[in-house]
């Protein structure tokens, strides 16, 4: 595995994770969460293995948080992106099979990308993800995007179930039932949303488990504890039989 650390920015960087070998892979993108605030280890590398167990060469990008502001953590993301495209030949990767996936915050980062994006991604994985700035907000995150008094159009703007089009790509999301942090709803509003455009989706409710689970195995447990689940964790699987289906 070719494993390096591209840097720009202020405390911005990309690790790849490619794997050895000449046939071309598909890529997954990952952001970790962390409220727009910092980026969290327990969502970055351990999620990034899983998938180059699984075949897929994975990236991991550390984006703009605050005091930075949108769109940088956006510009971040499709940087990073475009990257991993332009080195589809040295990286021996598929362009047109580039998957992102985001936690929490970094979940409304991926589907930032996925409706606003230009290229976008091929797939969407959405991970309890940040989406709507309505009443089922998750305050801090857009606090620590937007700033406190950020103009009503722009937090609108980045309530993503209202940007959802025929053009948002095929998307992976999964939720806990009692997340007390970030509402269910996030979840349920963007997945109503690609129904109505009619893009298709994979979604998985699991009844338990805190927020910011990750892989709800040992190896992201909480410092302390309570987050291991054997039930939860199978979303994993989930996804990379969806992921490896979209890209046949």
């Amino acid at each position: 595995m070719k494993q390096q650390t591209l840097k720009w920015g202020e405390g911005v960087t990309l690790t790849t994770y490619v794997l050895d070998g000449k046939r071309p892979r598909g890529a997954v993108l990952v952001l970790p969460g962390g409220a727009y605030r910092m980026t969290s280890d327990r969502e970055a590398e351990p999620i990034a293995l899983r998938f180059t167990a699984a075949g897929f060469h994975a990236f991991v990008l550390r984006y703009s948080v605050a005091p930075n502001r949108h769109p940088k953590p956006l510009q971040d993301a499709q940087k990073a992106l475009d990257l991993i495209r332009s080195q589809s030949s040295e990286w021996n990767l598929d362009p047109a099979k580039v998957a992102v996936c985001g936690f929490s915050a970094g979940g409304h980062l991926a589907a930032s990308l996925g409706v606003f994006g230009n290229p976008r991604p091929d797939a969407l994985i959405l991970s309890y993800p940040v989406i709507t700035s309505g009443p089922f907000a998750h305050q801090g995150s857009f606090e620590n995007l937007l700033g406190q008094e950020a103009p009503a159009p722009v937090q609108a703007q980045l309530s993503l179930e209202t940007q959802v089009t025929d053009k948002t790509p095929p998307t992976f999301l999964w939720h806990t039932y009692d997340d007390a942090a970030v509402p269910l709803e996030n979840t349920l509003l963007f997945a109503g949303a690609l129904r109505q455009a009619a893009v298709p989706f994979e979604l998985h409710v699991f009844p338990k488990g805190r927020h910011g689970i990750s892989l709800a195995e040992a190896e992201t447990d909480f410092e302390d504890g309570g987050g291991i689940d054997a039930h939860v964790a199978r979303w994993m699987g989930l996804c990379v039989e969806w992921l490896t289906l979209q890209f046949l």
